[in-house]
């Protein structure tokens, strides 16, 4: 009975180990950028509550470089404010090229 238990136990920690590696690989490949453009937005704006993100997609460059783009609506002073973030970076050395901010217009 106790080598039942113990192989039991040992079976259930692997297959745990076995689902998270399988988690990771399953994350989307803009996610580093998506964190890094929610920095950013919550560095522009201290103290004010990011209500809505979302993926806007990507765009190919070239064959190294991509733009992904992230929209963001944030609350300010009551208002919402509507902010777009895109990120350029190279899919071969996964780096960072270029990181632009801009608000858009109310509609």
């Amino acid at each position: 009975m106790k080598k039942f238990v113990v192989s039991m136990a040992i079976i259930m920690l692997l297959s745990a180990g076995f689902l998270s590696i399988g988690t990771n690989a399953q994350r989307p490949d803009y996610e580093k950028y998506g964190r890094i453009a929610t920095a950013v937005i919550k560095e522009d704006f201290p103290g004010e509550e990011v209500q809505d993100y979302k993926y806007m997609g990507r765009k190919q460059i070239d064959d190294q470089q991509v733009l992904d783009s992230f929209q963001y609506k944030v609350n300010v002073n009551g208002k919402p404010v509507f902010m777009t973030v895109q990120i350029t970076h190279d899919l071969k050395n996964d780096r960072l090229v270029s990181l632009s901010v801009t608000e858009q217009p109310q509609q």
